[in-house]
Formats: structure tokens, sequence, C-alpha cells
């Protein structure tokens, strides 16, 4: 079960002007479920993405980058199947998804390379393109503004919940909407995850800061996630800007701007979160905060250190207080000149560890208290500097191994 998260309200879900949602139960790899998603967009919309680091990264990465490069941003459509990566494919995967864009661009009369792909699920697997293809008349009849919660079904794999966020605010006279989905459970790590992430605003913004904003948010949630450590073939962050509404950004430094990307920030840091509390096998939401660090990148190791280590989570999973594996972990996480004698580990109000060693008012059951808890907050003051940052992640269960031993079965 995921841990403090509920299918979202559809009546919750503002649709974006100039953007229209349409899925399909195309049988990719399973009959019967949504795993076929169509978005159209209207003419000037706008996308800026960030994709996986991983150097197996997906054909359809590769197409939606080469798209992006040669439109310059200007975007008519998006295409999503879930059931099958198209990753480990090679030229036959590039084939199958340039032809993918290809067929849904003649559908709805615009350029194929204002057509982007995204594929999520088996690699080394080819799509069963007629399955796919067969699906996009059925999706673009589906299309429909309000159609978000369905398209955060269609783009599922291992999820348990669909994941949503919307904002509707007020900048300038304007009502300004946010709206995304996502997907992801397992295979997370940041640069990014084994995640799809799509938000959408009816503001217009330009491309330049489009690409900036998408970057910056994606620092602050996708990047900020981990569940087990492992980098997918096919991560992908897209933020959009349909420009149909009434607000138009012209300065990143306006307070328009400022407003409007706030939003942004905060839809996208719900999505990646929501993808931490339905962590495969999760039962446990866990924030690691490491505040008073020489650097960012000194906080971030640490930080990264703790989400990632298999002994630390396993003894979440557990709640069991064994938190001598929290230390370990810092004192592994690649600072050198770290003084372990001036760091503080507290576990949500509890005063862990103290100048090298347990604290003295430290009691096992008050340890235990925090770690029978659903969230749990880890905080960790280095107290040499004032870099700070904040990582999400979930514990580790039996049925991680359970739900990715059957995975494709």
């Amino acid at each position: 079960m995921p841990v403090n998260l509920v299918p979202p309200d559809p009546a919750g879900l503002h649709p974006v002007a100039g953007l229209e949602l349409g899925c399909a139960r195309a049988g990719i790899r399973k009959a019967g479920r949504r795993d076929l998603l169509v978005v159209r967009l209207a003419a000037g919309a706008r996308a800026a993405g960030v994709f996986t680091r991983n150097r197996f990264c997906a054909a359809p990465v590769r197409v939606c980058r080469e798209h992006l490069d040669a439109a310059g941003g200007r975007v008519r459509a998006l295409v999503i199947n879930t059931g099958n990566a198209n990753a480990g494919t090679g030229e036959h995967g590039l084939a199958d998804a340039r032809q993918t864009c290809e067929a849904l661009a003649g559908l709805l009369g615009v350029s194929g390379r204002e057509v982007l792909p995204f594929s999520t699920g088996v690699i080394l697997e080819h799509l069963p393109m007629d399955r796919l293809l067969a699906g996009l008349a059925p999706a673009i009849e589906d299309l429909a503004p309000s159609h978000w919660a369905g398209a955060a079904e269609a783009i599922m794999t291992t999820d348990t919940v669909p994941k949503a966020s919307s904002r509707r605010i007020e900048i300038d006279g304007h009502t300004v909407t946010v709206t995304g989905i996502s997907k992801g459970a397992g295979m997370i790590r940041p640069n990014m995850a084994t995640m799809l992430g799509f938000v959408a605003t009816d503001a217009e913004v330009p491309q330049s800061l489009l690409q900036a904003w998408v970057r910056e948010a994606a620092d602050q949630s996708f990047n900020r996630i981990t569940v087990d450590g492992d980098t997918s073939t096919n991560d992908s962050f897209v933020l959009i800007a349909t420009g149909a509404g009434g607000l138009r950004i012209d300065a990143a430094d306006s307070g328009a701007a400022r407003a409007l990307r706030a939003a942004i920030f905060e839809v996208a840091r719900e999505l990646a979160q929501a993808i931490v509390r339905d962590g495969e096998g999760a039962t446990k939401f866990i924030s690691v905060q490491v505040e008073r660090a020489g650097t960012d990148e000194e906080a971030a190791a640490v930080a990264y250190a703790i989400a990632h280590s298999p002994l630390v989570k396993t003894a979440f999973f557990a709640s069991d207080p064994n938190l001598g594996r929290i230390l370990a972990a810092i004192g592994y996480a690649g600072i050198e000149d770290l003084d372990v004698d001036a760091l503080d580990l507290h576990l949500d109000d509890v005063h862990v560890a103290t100048a090298g060693g347990r604290h003295p008012d430290y009691r096992e059951e008050d340890g235990q208290r925090v770690m029978s808890q659903a969230e749990i907050t880890v905080r960790v003051s280095l107290n040499r500097g004032t870099a700070a940052t904040t990582v999400w992640t979930c514990d580790l269960s039996h049925d991680y191994v359970s739900i990715n031993a059957d995975y494709r079965s």
C-alpha cells in the first residue's frame, strides 16, 4: 500500500487551456488496461524537457531530444505508451519511435517533428507496433481537456496509485492553471528515475525560460527522490506552456514569473514525492535533511548515502532503531575531512547522536517510537557550513523483491 497517498480526485485536476488528453486500451502488454495516451496541444504551445543520463537511453528519449531541438520547442502532441520501454532495441527501436510520431502526426494534421514520443515498461523488447498504431485513433476519439485522471492511470506501470497534482492561481488579474501527472514506483534514482512526468500551464512562457524552469524544477523535485538507487533508460520530465490562457511571461525576474515558477515547482515536488510514497513495497516515507554542510555537493552526498543504503532502508522497514547504520552511511559519503565529532543526528524530535557518539539523553524507546511512524524525518547537521538539501526516500521491504522478481510475468 502507498504511504499516505490516495488516487487524485478528477474534479480537483483543473483543465489547462490549449491541452486535451485521450487514452486507449491498446493491449501493448496486458489486455484491458489503459496503456496508450495521446496529448494534443494548441498551435503555439512550447515544451522543454530533461531526460535520463543513462547512456543506454531508450529510443523515444533520443527522438524526443531530436524533435525538441529541430522544432525549437514547438510541440503539437505527445504520445505515451506503457508496458514496453522501447529501450535496448537499436535502430529498430528508433524507427518504431519515429513511425509512431509520423502516424500520430498524420492523424492530427501536424508535422512529425512536432510530436514527442515516450515509452515505459520492459526493456529489450520491440514495441508491438500493430497494436500501438491501432490504438492511436481510439485515443484521439477520447481527447478532452478534463481527462487528467485517466491520463495519470494510463501511464502507470508498477504504480499502485495514479499520480496527479494541480494548482489554479491568480496572477496579474489572470486565472492561471498548472496541472501535471507522473508515474514511477521502482528503479528510482536521481538523474532521474524510471519515471515520466508532465506538467503543463496555460501561460505563455519564452522557450529559454521554460528550459531553465524545467531543469530547476527537476533539481528540486524528481532529482531529489530515490527508491532503490537504480537509474532507468527512459526518464523524462517535460514542462509545457500552451500559451492559450491570458497570462504572458516576459521576464524571469517579474512578480508574475516568480508566482508561476513557484506553482510549477509545487506541482513537480508533489508529483515527485508521490512516486516515493508509492515506491514498490514501501511502508515508510522518509525525508532526509542535511544541513550546515560545507557545500551543496556535500549535503547531497550525505543525503543520498543515507537514502540509498539498503541497511538503513531495511532497518526503517523493520522499525528497528539500529541507527548506527545512518552514522556509517554518513561516514562513507565521501567527505574526506569530515569531523564526525562535530555532527548531530536527529530522528524527528529525538536527538540521537552528538560529539561523535550516542547523545546522553537518547533512549532506545524514543527511537522505536519514531521508527514505527509512517512518515519519518532524518536530520543531519554537519556543522561545517551553510549548505543544505532534502532528499525523499522510502524503506525497502519484502514486497520490493517480490514485485521486481515477478515484473515480467
